[in-house]
């Protein structure tokens, strides 16, 4: 990776999404493109089947419907593989009995939180908890 590919750090507020193509669970993805005229809540979380992220996940998903009618989808990150998350959607359908309807983000290689500064410093490839809203026209608005 060249020093000049990926602008490390958090974007401020009023920042244009940078554009970028992702592995999602629900195949590949462009953001803040494929969302374009649409609220977007994109959330990192450290692993797959963790209790945290567990609770997290089944949060956001009891509650998609209701940001659905708040033009908003969900979108979730971790650096885990994709196999890992579909693995992990599915063991929290059979645990949990709930379904996770939004896509999540497999960023093994952390390019995705790389650009967007989720890499904790001092703990190698874990992603941080953050949280990005981005507006309509794919600018960052928290």
């Amino acid at each position: 990776m060249e020093a000049t590919e990926y602008k490390s750090g958090i974007p401020l507020i009023g920042d244009k999404m940078p554009d970028i193509e992702i592995q999602t669970t629900h195949g590949m993805k462009n953001i803040p493109g494929d969302y374009k005229g649409k609220w977007v809540v994109l959330f990192s979380h450290p692993g797959d089947f963790t209790p945290v992220c567990t609770t997290e996940f089944y949060a956001f998903a009891r509650r998609n419907e209701e940001f659905k009618k708040l033009n908003t989808e969900l979108l979730g990150l971790s650096i885990d593989q994709v196999f890992s998350h579909i693995k992990w959607v599915e063991w929290i359908k059979e645990k949990l009995d709930m379904q996770i309807p939004f896509p999540i983000i497999a960023d093994d290689m952390g390019r995705v939180a790389i650009k967007l500064g989720m890499i904790h410093p001092g703990k190698g490839t874990n992603t941080v908890r953050a949280v990005f809203i981005i507006d309509p026209n794919g600018l960052i608005r928290l």
